[in-house]
């Protein structure tokens, strides 16, 4: 990608939120296929290191910003407990999520 001239895609979707149990407890919300194939596509301009991808989100009115991480094959959207508590949301709840990828400024 060369510059500002390119359009970093923006993504919108509806997800399941999950557990994930491993061994440092979280939720999460797993990218449909479609989209992280798009993300594949796009990860080399902009990850900042381990597949890690700088975003923006929306979900439910609640706007923040965090990294999604490659896992089994798509890309998963991290949720603090600070968001899902004002979004209001839990594992297994669908959810609708607006994204944006925000590069680092080095």
């Amino acid at each position: 990608m060369s510059g500002e001239a390119e359009a970093l895609p923006e993504f919108r979707f509806e997800a399941e939120v999950i557990y994930w149990r491993g061994p440092s407890p979280f939720f999460f919300v797993p990218v449909p296929p479609a989209e992280a194939e798009t993300l594949k596509g796009v990860m080399k301009a902009v990850t900042y290191g381990w597949g890690m991808i700088p975003v923006g989100a929306t979900i439910g009115g609640v706007a923040f910003t965090t990294a999604l991480f490659p896992k089994d094959g798509t890309y998963f959207l991290p949720l603090k407990d600070k968001v899902r508590r004002k979004a209001n949301i839990t594992a297994g709840d669908k959810v609708i999520v607006e994204m944006a990828i925000r590069p680092q400024r080095g």
